[in-house]
């Protein structure tokens, strides 16, 4: 093992770690977490909930094995992109005052972990499927699928909240 792998399965460990605990944070509070989603502007509320559970701990957990690496990181970098735009931009960068800086790190991590592979102890690479596509290939499905999806996301469920 080269120093690389290692390097990669702790980036995959820490950055699809974070999101699972989201995840498992999501999902036992689904009903807290359901109020939450419907006080800042999502519609559907209760299935944004669900949603983001489900996405969550499975886009981390594949991360951390390694599997479908560039597919797991959109899904993250999409996640993250859906919390910016409606929860930390308007906050301004230090997540101190609830800003970006948090989320956009976290992206930027997934983003690299597909730009740079998932590494030899990955399940990609088990399954022989970890150097079928580029770094810019990969790099490019990670960013641009995870911002299409979070596109999609907020034009059919998300408005704005109206200020008091």
């Amino acid at each position: 093992m080269k120093a690389g792998d290692l390097g990669r399965l702790v980036l995959r460990g820490i950055v699809g770690g974070t999101m699972i605990a989201h995840g498992v944070k999501h999902g036992r509070t689904l009903e807290g977490t359901a109020r939450w989603f419907g006080s800042i502007g999502f519609r559907r509320p209760e299935l944004q909930a669900r949603a983001s559970a489900v996405v969550e701990i499975g886009s981390g957990a594949a991360l951390v094995a390694g599997a479908a690496t560039p597919l797991a990181a959109s899904a993250i970098v999409g996640t993250l992109a859906v919390a910016a735009r409606s929860v930390h931009l308007r906050n301004g960068f230090f997540i101190t005052a609830e800003g970006y800086e948090y989320v956009l790190n976290l992206a930027t991590a997934a983003a690299a972990v597909a730009a740079l592979g998932p590494g030899t102890l990955s399940l990609d690479r088990v399954l022989g499927v970890d150097e079928k596509l580029s770094p810019a290939k990969r790099t490019a499905l990670a960013v641009g699928l995870g911002l299409l999806g979070a596109a999609a996301q907020l034009a059919a469920f998300y408005r704005e909240p109206q200020k008091s």
